[in-house]
């Protein structure tokens, strides 16, 4: 497959195939000619993070971000102490595996408080923070804004925007964002905002999932197969190419279907709808 069609971007996370376990992953990414693989934090602590490391290190593939820290929102002392202490064992985890990216979701309004501005810049004041610890770790802190129907409970940052107006305070080489299609395909300011991080450096990780309806009940588990859905995912390979970002292109599916499926078969899919529907 990878003799026939250019993969040297693409990336699998972790999660679009949860149900493929650690080595099975890294075998069939070297088999197919997948060159990088995003993980995240459970399932890599579950394996051993350093049992991890040398597997993806020995295996040849790259890790292209850490998912996730952040949940930066909370207003009590205690909430934000081990919300720090969380985070710097991220950065620590994100070190040991070898990638230069640690995917922060911002996390949503505290209980009891309707402030958006207020939880912003509790976000604002917690990268103050991590953001010298990452840097000596060499570790970027990519924020990632999330659709705004996530924005009470997982995360205030609901545009590119947002998310700029934060890293913006800090070194490009510090905090930067995450580009996900399945967030931010709606937003009509969206492109001038990816060119706006592109020109300052700011474009950490670029995310594809589609956008399918109806929605689950939970929604979280609702991003689509690549070219099942609204987005136009070749569209944004382009505008984020346009930009100025040459880095890795990471699929990250939460799909219940996906997931009760063959891992193996879910994988190639992905593989054949990148190329496809991307390149």
């Amino acid at each position: 497959m990878s003799d026939t069609h250019d993969l040297s971007r693409f990336s699998i996370n972790q999660m679009t195939v949860k149900q493929l376990a650690l080595p099975d992953l890294a075998a069939h990414c070297v088999r197919l000619g997948v060159p990088g693989v995003g993980l995240w934090r459970e399932p890599v602590r579950e394996y051993g993070v350093e049992a991890a490391a040398k597997l993806v290190r020995d295996a040849g593939l790259a890790v292209t971000t850490l998912c996730r820290g952040g949940f930066l929102t909370a207003a009590d002392a205690a909430g934000r102490a081990r919300a720090l202490d969380d985070n710097r064992a991220a950065i620590d985890e994100a070190a040991t595996l070898g990638t230069d990216t640690l995917v922060l979701v911002s996390g949503g309004l505290p209980g009891g408080h309707r402030d958006l501005a207020a939880a912003r810049e509790r976000i604002a004041d917690a990268l103050a923070e991590l953001a010298p610890y990452a840097a000596e770790r060499g570790v970027r802190l990519a924020i990632e804004p999330l659709h705004p129907m996530y924005a009470a409970d997982r995360c205030v940052v609901s545009t590119l925007d947002q998310a700029l107006d934060l890293a913006e305070r800090f070194p490009a080489e510090r905090v930067g964002v995450v580009v996900d299609t399945y967030h931010v395909w709606w937003d009509d300011r969206a492109p001038a905002a990816v060119a706006r991080a592109g020109a300052a450096g700011r474009i950490h990780s670029f995310q594809l999932a589609d956008w399918t309806t109806p929605l689950p009940a939970g929604v979280l588990t609702g991003r689509g197969q690549i070219g099942d859905g609204a987005v136009d995912m070749r569209e944004w390979r382009e505008r984020v190419d346009a930009a100025g970002y040459s880095g890795p292109i990471e699929v990250e599916l939460f799909n219940d279907g996906l997931w009760a499926r063959d891992g193996v078969e879910v994988l190639e899919e992905t593989v054949r709808r990148y190329v496809l529907h991307t390149l």
